[in-house]
């Protein structure tokens, strides 16, 4: 018995060191991609959503200052965090229109990292990504 716990715990051991790499890499900071000094405020139509790990994904259409169509794209929490705070796969549909809050990308990609994602009809939700939660009220 006592050899099939110690066998037990080497592999769940080994289980985790090789685990952790991969979920390291892939995860960042707030901080380290995003500028907490450039909050920007996107008003736009939804084309794509990633529900995928370990961030999901808005693609956006949002009109620029030219008039053109500018394509950005928003980092958000984890698919079950944004189930936890309200939102459903029906929520982002292609065509849906949004308001999003966040942060610009620190090389100045058309990429944030979104705060609140705000509804045509007024519902707001986190957007459960690794932004602050204080954005400015636009």
């Amino acid at each position: 018995m006592h050899h099939l716990w110690s066998r037990l715990v080497v592999s769940f051991a080994l289980l985790l060191v090789l685990s952790s790499p991969t979920h390291l890499s892939a995860h960042h900071a707030f901080a380290a991609e995003f500028d907490i000094n450039k909050p920007i405020t996107l008003r736009g139509t939804v084309t794509k959503m990633d529900w995928i790990n370990p961030h999901s994904w808005i693609h956006l259409d949002v009109a620029g200052a030219d008039g053109t169509t500018v394509a950005w794209m928003i980092e958000l929490g984890t698919p079950n965090v944004l189930v936890r705070r309200g939102f459903t796969k029906q929520s982002l549909q292609s065509g849906t229109e949004i308001v999003v809050a966040g942060y610009q990308a620190k090389n100045g990609e058309n990429k944030i990292n979104g705060g609140f994602v705000t509804f045509k009809d007024g519902t707001r939700l986190f957007a459960g990504g690794s932004a602050p939660n204080e954005l400015p009220q636009k």
